[in-house]
């Protein structure tokens, strides 16, 4: 009979990942701290592991939720096992691995058993696939699991109505604020410009506006002037910023980067947020949100930009002034000249002597839809010029203007309030006589019926004067905002009293469009409600 020898059980040597996760949604929970976290797993390893074993890494990943598994350190520990550098990972419980249902019950029972790898958890419920394999295959995890996904689900609704609340009122709830403003240091729901860049926003704006240059140009200028690009500049005040559709290395100013400035309300103390959202908490892909359903507050900051200066950059926006690639600045005219006929914007031409304009349709798709509009861009300068200079001296009585408003201005106001208080007195009269019918009725003076006619009766007149007070402020706003316009408008031009030569920044700021007729006519149309509008030849 042949002895049998009994061997040695070789024991099992463990190349251990550390799997750590906080959440915001922890708070700040001590017990869920990372120090915490890796002391409770370090000490278990040490006073309860009887296998040979070697910590390979420690991945953790901060502030993530654990709704899905698209976590740059979860992913990078799934890597390490997939080529075999670790064979056991271990974490605190199974709320920190997963709080997805599905995710759960994918890893557990497929992806882990398939490597071969060891899952070890050391609070309740308490896991090891290695030494009970006979635990996950019970009903105690999959409870936890649903209970985790739910806890999830719960605190992603709570989260969200909370910064719903806070969008409505107007308090801002990103990671990092916009370029040009930070966070306030006793309420990081407020916004408070940074004086450090504030003023490269203004010069962004002025650039754009007033002199002329394009968004390249712009982005250009300050790259040679050795500006950080607003992911940069955040980088290098100590902020953990990441912006996926940019590299780390990147510090450079772009055109896509001016014009998400030169369009952000931000800069004129709007706060507008609820853009965009994730699909759901298990969901993470981000989508847009329709306009009418973002959040939009005035005056929630200090402006940085004039409320004007916002508009006139967005009405360039929508205009074709596109530049070549070598130059910085666009053409004086760019975006303001158009066919007066076809209504399309005309084509620029460079000759020898001279630039000319022409009609685009003539000149890229038929001479039979419309003429050419042939005009020397000299000329049109100097019509513009001549018609501002005449818009100009209009304004000379300034005297008589300052007391036509003021006039108007007063007597708006009075008439409104006049208005208002036959009104009000009216409405008490009415209601007084409805009392007096109640009492009237209880004596049996009069039957229910007059009663009940009678009151509907004064009701009615109450409603009709109720809505006249509402009328005539509404005529009063709508007055006073005219008002307003036309102190604009007088103020506007007489900054420009003295005008012997034009820029782009005058063109912009007085002037619309400039219509050109066939034999050199042309009319202009000013950006103000009372236009003065002229032709010339």
């Amino acid at each position: 009979m042949a002895r049998i020898r009994k061997q040695k059980q070789q024991k099992q040597h463990c190349n251990i990942g550390v799997y750590i996760r906080i959440s915001k949604e922890d708070g700040n929970e001590q017990s869920l701290s990372v120090i915490n976290q890796k002391k409770i797993i370090l000490e278990y390893l040490e006073n309860n592991f009887r296998e040979e074993y070697k910590i390979v890494d420690i991945y953790i990943d901060d502030g993530i939720t654990g709704t899905d598994y698209y976590r740059p350190e979860f992913q990078r520990m799934i890597q390490d096992m997939e080529k075999g550098n670790i064979n056991c990972i271990i974490c605190k419980n199974l709320s920190r691995m997963f709080r997805n249902y599905s995710d759960q019950g994918y890893f557990l029972e497929k992806v882990f058993p398939f490597h071969g790898v060891r899952f070890i958890t050391i609070s309740e419920p308490k896991i090891d696939s290695f030494l009970y394999p006979d635990v996950l295959n019970g009903l105690e995890i999959p409870i936890n699991g649903l209970m985790n996904d739910r806890f999830a689900a719960k605190t992603s609704r709570d989260i969200r109505d909370t910064f719903d609340t806070k969008r409505r009122k107007g308090e801002f709830i990103g990671a990092f604020a916009p370029y040009g403003y930070q966070k306030d240091v006793k309420d990081k729901n407020k916004l408070v410009i940074d004086e450090q860049v504030a003023d490269i926003v203004k010069n962004i704006y002025k650039w754009f506006v007033y002199d002329g240059m394009s968004k390249q140009g712009i982005a250009k200028y300050l790259n040679e002037q050795g500006v950080l690009n607003p992911s940069a500049y955040k980088r290098n005040k100590g902020f953990h910023y990441y912006n996926p559709k940019k590299e780390m290395c990147d510090i450079y100013w772009s055109a896509s980067t001016v014009s998400a400035i030169l369009k952000n309300e931000v800069y004129i103390g709007t706060m507008v947020q609820g853009k965009q959202k994730v699909i759901s908490y298990k969901v993470h892909n981000v989508v847009s949100v329709p306009e009418k359903d973002w959040y939009i507050v005035p005056h929630t900051h200090q402006a940085i930009i004039e409320k004007e200066l916002f508009q006139k950059a967005q009405h360039l926006q929508l205009r074709d002034t596109r530049v070549a690639p070598k130059n910085k600045k666009v053409h004086i005219l760019a975006g303001l000249i158009y066919c007066a006929d076809c209504k399309r914007a005309m084509t620029r031409q460079k000759t020898k002597q001279n630039v000319y304009y022409y009609c685009r349709t003539y000149k890229e798709k038929s001479k039979s839809l419309c003429t050419k509009h042939s005009i020397k861009e000299q000329m049109i300068l100097k019509i513009v010029l001549t018609v501002l200079q005449k818009q100009i001296s209009l304004f000379c009585n300034i005297d008589e203007i300052v007391e036509v408003i003021a006039t108007t201005e007063k007597y708006n106001t009075m008439y409104t309030q006049n208005i208002i208080e036959i009104k009000k007195k009216d409405i008490q009269k009415y209601n007084y006589a409805i009392d007096i019918l109640y009492e009237d009725w209880k004596k049996k003076y009069i039957d229910f019926e007059q009663y009940n006619r009678l009151k509907l009766k004064y009701e009615m007149q109450i409603k009709q004067m109720e809505q006249s007070i509402q009328n005539a402020l509404k005529n009063s706003s709508t007055v006073q905002k005219e008002i307003e316009k036309q102190k604009q408008y007088k103020k506007t031009f007489l900054k420009y009293q003295n005008i012997t030569n034009l820029n782009r920044g005058i063109l912009v700021e007085l002037i619309k469009k400039i219509l050109i007729y066939e034999n050199n006519k042309i009319e202009i149309v000013f950006c103000f409600t009372n236009p003065y509008i002229t032709k010339v030849e």
